[in-house]
């Protein structure tokens, strides 16, 4: 169990709902103390309808207050890069050295994070370039750990993307 663990799942509208759900309840089941941060709406709507309410809004939330990230894909990435405190929050985690996970185009946000360069990662594969780009190494696997940051490439990826936080929250 990871009673006294705090973790957060950041997210926007259009997530992918199984990114969001599936980490949400593992965790939980664990003992996990996870929240839920957006820009600012009380709820969001994933891609395919699930909605999720939201603990508050990211600029209200602390890194010193969480021991992981996690970031779904689907579209919210994108909207999520819109809102500069999103970016700011995964900065403010990596100087700590706290878990960063980011699953599909999750990885969107490390880019605008500006923290993966010399790291490596995976993604859903239509924005390996970003990533690339931004100087990370890719690799198409289910799931990478580089130092604090985990990532995975897509839904079916997601019992190892789980595993692997857990196993670093322990």
């Amino acid at each position: 169990m990871l009673n006294g663990k705090r973790a957060i799942i950041l997210v926007e509208r259009e997530f992918r709902d199984e990114e969001v759900f599936y980490p949400f309840y593992r965790l939980k089941e664990e003992g996990v103390d996870v929240k839920v941060a957006g820009a600012g709406e009380k709820s969001y709507i994933g891609k395919f309808g699930l909605s999720i309410n939201t603990d508050g809004n990211i600029k209200d939330f602390k890194a010193d207050d969480f021991d992981a990230v996690i970031i779904p894909g689907g579209w919210a990435p994108d909207f999520m890069r819109r809102t500069p405190e999103f970016a700011k929050f995964i900065r403010d985690m990596n100087v700590q050295g706290k878990i960063i996970a980011s699953i599909c185009h999750g990885g969107w946000m490390l880019c605008s994070a500006d923290i993966v360069r010399g790291k490596t990662l995976t993604s859903y594969s239509s924005i390996k370039d970003d990533l690339v780009h931004s100087g990370a190494k890719f690799v198409d696997k289910a799931v990478v750990v580089d130092g604090n940051l985990i990532t995975s490439r897509k839904p079916d990826d997601l019992p190892d993307f789980c595993r692997e936080i857990i196993r670093l929250l322990g």
